[in-house]
């Protein structure tokens, strides 16, 4: 019998400090190339290990894919995601001009920009990759794994709500909108609480 998590429960602490962390780097970076820079590091921290993310935020749904919201800064200044991927799945985003920092927890997944799929670059667990805001959105996420779940942590610099999703099958078919894979009883994370003590 499988079972699920059905409730976030507290905030991993390698997640909070990573929080953490990109909000000091996004309230004292001097340019956008510095926050990529920091946040690739950080986000190189973050995805080094598989403990840092719920289970609940970790559930697959077969042959689609699907983004839960981890965290979003009450300015509105950065959020931070979870792409979910089944095998073979992926999802098709179009979202506003924004920086963004990009890092696999696990499988591998392939990252489409604009301009066609011979720009898909694939990235195995562990890599990270950042995109200044200039260079325009994201097309497509797609797990390049036909049977294992792939994830990728994800934070953008900037109001995420124009963030539009649509989940694609292993055969490519494309769906309608979607709206954040949070329930009731696994809201994202926010200042409150995460506001506790930090342990190095």
């Amino acid at each position: 019998m499988t079972t699920h998590a059905t409730e976030r429960g507290p905030v991993p602490p390698a997640l909070k400090r990573f929080i953490w962390d990109i909000q000091s780097m996004v309230e004292l970076a001097d340019s956008e190339r510095e926050i990529l820079l920091i946040g690739r590091d950080l986000m190189t921290r973050l995805v080094a290990s598989d403990d840092c993310l719920p289970a609940v935020f970790a559930e697959a749904l077969p042959g689609r894919g699907r983004q839960f919201q981890l965290y979003s800064d009450g300015e509105e200044r950065f959020a931070v995601l979870a792409s979910v991927l089944a095998g073979g799945a992926g999802l098709s985003l179009e979202q506003p001009g924004v920086w963004e920092i990009a890092g696999v927890l696990r499988g591998a997944v392939a990252r489409r920009l604009p301009g066609g799929a011979e720009d898909a670059r694939t990235l195995e667990k562990g890599a990270v990759e950042a995109r200044l805001s200039k260079t325009g959105p994201a097309a497509a996420l797609a797990n390049a794994l036909a049977e294992e779940v792939s994830i990728a942590i994800q934070v953008y610099g900037g109001p995420i709500t124009g963030i539009v999703r649509r989940s694609v099958t292993p055969d490519g078919a494309i769906g309608e909108a979607e709206p954040y894979a949070n329930g009731e009883a696994t809201p994202p994370y926010d200042i409150y609480t995460i506001q506790t003590e930090i342990k190095d």
